[in-house]
């Protein structure tokens, strides 16, 4: 048995994707009793040690460590670890006419003229990470409105940015994960959707996280272990999506300080936009979409070149 660390975000449509190869368990780590607690698929002589982390801390892990065999991580870092990882056909998500959001309170006027206002004098926004993708986007967005400006950016858990807007300790928020659904009922309003202006502006969807497994997998485990990792993931999210009901169940288990994850219909919401088709399997429209994300933000200086979009 060769074991394998498997690290996603703590969001729950990662969550959902790698039960069936790790076993259902407790918020501590700890199996759940009985069948549950095993494997629900054949894992093919792989053991495979789940880990939850928030997405920019995998990000930075990724670039400066390189150390987790299989990771969840935000499409803009891709270019940053491309030698040493690989992306998995299955397992990322896109945002299709939809995606990452921009919020303010309720009533602040400096926001009338959308997101040009994030570019006013004083203003702060708190974003989730300046190598997650929904910061790649909103910069290029900003570019096109005003070259020659940059915003102002506190950087904090993205848990934590629905509050601090709320509380005025920054004027505005970058939201990922489930708050994209939930900031209304904090009191906050939209004044500018990602993934709507990228489908405008550009066309097709807009690619937000990937999967990615380490290129020596078949130094380390014989010739053809990472294309036989990769397919054992994609049928991980396959049996994810065939068993929603032991998903659903699965995120309860798992709710803790996440109370959303009790209701039902928000999740299935939530699951159907970021655990899509594209999130079974990217193929070519997946991977052009990413080619053409990370092309724009390598010619605006955001990033590196992407190179070849190499997808296993």
């Amino acid at each position: 048995m060769h074991e394998l660390t498997l690290a996603h975000s703590p969001d729950s449509d990662d969550l959902v994707m790698w039960w069936p190869i790790c076993g259902m368990t407790y918020e501590d780590g700890s199996p759940v009793e009985g069948e549950l607690g095993k494997p629900a698929i054949d894992t093919g002589g792989f053991v495979f040690r789940p880990m939850g982390e928030d997405v920019e801390v995998l990000n930075r892990r990724a670039i400066e460590a390189g150390d987790l065999d299989i990771t969840a991580i935000s499409a803009h870092t891709y270019p940053h670890i491309k030698d040493q990882y690989q992306i998995t056909d299955c397992g990322g998500s896109f945002g299709e006419g939809y995606g990452p959001k921009v919020v303010v309170r309720q009533g602040d006027d400096r926001f009338d003229s959308g997101a040009a206002g994030l570019l006013g004098d004083g203003i702060r926004v708190a974003v989730p990470g300046t190598k997650t993708t929904a910061f790649l986007t909103l910069s290029i967005l900003l570019r096109e409105i005003d070259p020659a400006k940059k915003m102002d950016v506190v950087v904090m858990p993205f848990h934590e940015i629905i509050a601090a807007v709320q509380r005025g300790d920054v004027d505005a928020g970058l939201l990922i994960h489930e708050a994209q659904l939930t900031f209304e009922e904090a009191g906050l309003r939209k004044i500018v959707d990602l993934g709507e202006w990228w489908g405008e502006a550009r066309g097709g969807a807009l690619p937000l996280g990937l999967n990615v497994i380490k290129r020596d997998l078949d130094d380390r485990f014989g010739a053809g272990a990472c294309a036989k990792v990769a397919k054992i993931l994609s049928e991980s999210v396959e049996y994810a999506v065939a068993h929603e009901a032991e998903s659903r169940e699965f995120l309860k288990l798992r709710g803790g300080d996440r109370p959303e994850w009790s209701d039902d219909a928000l999740v299935k919401k939530y699951l159907s936009m970021y655990v899509s088709g594209l999130t079974r399997s990217m193929g070519d429209a997946g991977a052009s979409a990413l080619g053409r994300l990370l092309g724009e933000g390598a010619e605006a200086g955001l990033c590196p070149a992407p190179g070849e979009i190499d997808v296993i």
